[in-house]
């Protein structure tokens, strides 16, 4: 499946997977990807394929630099437009149907930008919400988080370096209108830890049970 995308430079097409529950749908959650991964990476898929077992309908997607074949993050504004676009065509496709934004790190603050501008949904998942550049806390990437309105969950690994200190993201978070972090103990950005190797689409599917808590307390049938 794909989604148009309308950028001021034109009109562009990214790739979209969608997997549907065999029974009755709880909700629909969009999934992009982290900045340095498209919307294959297997911890994306093994974290949608369990959520889709779970019974909520999953959207995972590119963002067009990717779907270019670039590495390199284009402007935050073309992430927005495309975290719009596809949250419109989730709704057109699952009409009635909750939905939520979730994303890797570049993918989970990009969607924290666009609603914190005005897109509507019924939550938001942050997996390894990148609060500032490793070693950079003098950087933090939190200006926006007290115009988002809706719930926001932050899925984060105690190890992780774009977090640390950890203090910094707690007191983000408690700058927010309603806000919650899961600590993932030991993880790092990509909830690896430290003498545990584990699949990555397995590391993906562990954190499903807690996103699972936080889609059924925001509107998950």
């Amino acid at each position: 499946m794909s989604v148009e995308v309308h950028l001021p430079s034109g009109v562009v097409t990214v790739t979209a997977a969608w997997q549907r529950p065999a029974g009755e749908s709880r909700g629909a959650v969009a999934i992009a990807h982290g900045a340095g991964a498209g919307m294959d990476h297997p911890f994306l898929v093994g974290f949608a394929d369990a959520l889709t077992d779970a019974g909520f309908t999953t959207v995972r997607f590119n963002f067009p630099y990717a779907e270019a074949g670039r590495r390199m993050p284009g402007p935050a504004g073309q992430a927005i437009l495309t975290w719009e676009a596809v949250v419109e065509r989730v709704r057109a496709e699952a009409p009635g149907e909750p939905v939520w934004a979730c994303g890797k790190s570049y993918g989970g603050r990009m969607a924290s930008m666009a609603v914190a501008e005005g897109l509507e949904v019924h939550g938001l998942v942050y997996l390894g919400y990148p609060l500032h550049p490793p070693g950079r806390p003098d950087r933090p990437r939190v200006e926006h988080l007290p115009s988002v309105r809706p719930p926001q969950l932050f899925v984060e690994g105690s190890n992780d370096p774009f977090v640390q200190p950890v203090s910094q993201l707690e007191e983000a978070v408690a700058s927010c209108r309603d806000a919650r972090i899961a600590w993932f103990e030991g993880g790092g950005h990509s909830f690896e830890v430290k003498g545990r190797r584990l699949p990555a689409d397995e590391v993906g599917a562990s954190l499903v049970p807690v996103v699972i808590d936080f889609l059924e307390r925001t509107g998950g049938r």
